[in-house]
């Protein structure tokens, strides 16, 4: 069965990944965008969606990252993709990946959608924050917690769903209740508190002997696919 990790375990295993096997943060965060990519794109078809609008909710770290890699990726599949960066990351690397967006004609949006353009909307993809998250969540991002905590339209977290306690779940005051979670490298303690409809985990990158180092026991993914399904209620 696969092994759900405690944050430190989950901290140490990037670390490794970085100072050990040599990653570079961009080269993962892209692997992983894209598996979260190709994860929505099997459970939620254009089709379904009717062309509405998915709104990447992208936070200041490394989830917001995966998340702008993400927006690319599924508007290269042909999905109608819109940006939202409240809080934007002064380094080269957030730069460079907005203005992949934008010359791809990503809209990033510098306020929340209107109650009244909820409709235009089919999909929230949660890309705040990931497991280095630690309460109580910033003044700033209160509104967008409340967006998708509130807007009635499907979300899907990447990694974390965010303003969740990483090993606890969600916290006693209520939270997001994400359809779909997409974990990255391997579910963190929280992933078993989820209760959404699709559960997939995503980062094919993990080398065998870190695997087998913390005895991950990571799921065989089918084919070269770069995502894998652990859960359906469908």
């Amino acid at each position: 069965m696969v092994k759900f990790l405690t944050q430190d375990e989950a901290t140490n295993i990037d670390l490794q990944l970085f100072n050990d096997y040599k990653f570079s943060v961009d080269q993962l965060m892209e692997l992983a965008g894209l598996s979260c990519a190709h994860a929505i794109a099997k459970s939620y078809s254009k089709e379904q969606l009717s062309n509405k609008n998915i709104v990447v909710c992208c936070g200041p770290g490394n989830n917001g990252g995966d998340g702008l890699v993400c927006a690319r990726h599924l508007k290269l599949f042909g999905y109608c993709t819109t940006v939202y960066y409240p809080k934007r990351t002064d380094k080269p690397l957030y730069h460079n990946l907005t203005h992949q967006c934008r010359e791809m004609d990503i809209p990033i949006l510098d306020q929340l959608p209107k109650e009244n353009e909820y409709d235009k909307y089919g999909l929230i993809v949660d890309a705040l924050f990931g497991f280095s998250f630690k309460h109580p969540v910033r003044t700033d991002f209160i509104p967008v917690m409340d967006f998708m905590k509130c807007s009635k339209i499907p979300v899907i977290s990447i990694d974390i769903p965010s303003g969740w306690d990483v090993e606890k779940g969600e916290p006693e005051e209520g939270g997001i209740k994400p359809e779909m979670l997409i974990s990255l490298t391997a579910p963190k303690l929280c992933a078993k508190h989820f209760t959404g409809k699709y559960h997939y985990l995503g980062g094919r990158f993990v080398p065998p002997k870190l695997e087998k180092a913390y005895n991950l026991c990571l799921p065989e993914y089918p084919g070269t696919e770069c995502c894998v399904l652990l859960k359906s209620k469908n």
